[in-house]
C-alpha cells in the first residue's frame, strides 16, 4: 500500500465532501476515536456522522503540514484545518492504522 497517495486522495475526497468515496477508504467496523470533539464514532454510519458534522457541516479543508510513515500499517499526519468553524483555522492530527489497504482505527484531535 502506498501510504502518502492514500492519504493525499483520502483528503482530496474529503475536502470534495464526497461522501461515498471517503467511507470508501475505511472499513465497515472502523473506529475513530476523536477526544477534541469528545467522542468515538464507530463503523461507517458514526463515521458518517462525523464526517457530515465536522466537515461538510464546518465547510472544512484540510491541508497536510507533517506526515510520519511509521511502518507498513500506521502514519501520523499533523494537518492544518481551515473552515467556518470558530476561529477559522486549527492545527491537528491523525493517527491512523490500516488493514487490508482501508482505515481501520483512527486517533483525530486539535492541536
Amino acid at each position: 500500500m502506498d501510504i502518502k497517495a492514500f492519504i493525499k486522495d483520502f483528503l482530496a475526497v474529503s475536502n470534495a465532501y464526497d461522501t461515498k468515496s471517503y467511507l470508501d477508504k475505511w472499513h465497515k467496523d472502523a473506529v475513530l476515536n476523536d477526544p477534541s470533539v469528545g467522542q468515538v464514532f464507530k463503523g461507517h454510519s458514526g463515521i458518517k456522522k462525523y464526517f457530515d458534522t465536522y466537515f461538510i457541516g464546518y465547510k472544512t479543508q484540510t491541508r497536510i503540514v507533517k506526515m510520519d510513515i511509521i511502518n507498513d500499517n500506521e502514519v501520523h499526519i499533523e494537518v492544518d484545518f481551515t473552515g467556518d468553524f470558530p476561529g477559522g483555522q486549527t492545527g491537528g492530527v491523525f493517527d491512523f492504522t490500516f488493514k487490508n489497504g482501508k482505515i481501520a482505527r483512527a486517533k483525530a484531535d486539535l492541536i
